[in-house]
């Protein structure tokens, strides 16, 4: 399945629980790791990037109440995707949908509380 998106960071109270998260539930892969402090996770082409904090992200409330999000990863299969994102165990905040700009798109959010939104063009 084809998973495309842009580079960006995320920031993480817990690398290890961020890194499982994304590698065990999520199915992406551990494309690199720093010291105990930064990873990569690879999102099928594109790499977004997770840094070790001391407190959580403060954009976290500010978007999820604008309903706006933390990282958009375009798919081409978002229909299947969800459905194995959800037998992983992954809660979906917004079950998939067909959106007015012409995609199908579900929401999640990460073990962090970060607001991911999955995408297809229909």
């Amino acid at each position: 399945m084809k998973i495309s998106g842009v580079i960006t960071q995320l920031r993480t109270t817990d690398l290890e629980s961020s890194i499982r998260f994304y590698t065990k539930q999520m199915g992406m892969e551990l494309a690199f790791r720093h010291q105990n402090f930064y990873a990569g996770i690879r999102a099928g082409n594109q790499i977004f990037h997770l840094k070790q904090v001391d407190v959580q992200d403060p954009s976290i409330a500010y978007i999820s109440q604008c309903e706006h999000f933390h990282l958009y990863l375009e798919t081409d299969d978002a229909t299947s995707l969800s459905k194995v994102l959800k037998d992983n165990g992954v809660n979906l905040v917004k079950d998939l949908h067909e959106t007015s700009w012409s995609t199908r798109e579900f929401v999640i959010e990460d073990d962090q509380g970060h607001t991911l939104y999955f995408g297809e063009a229909i």
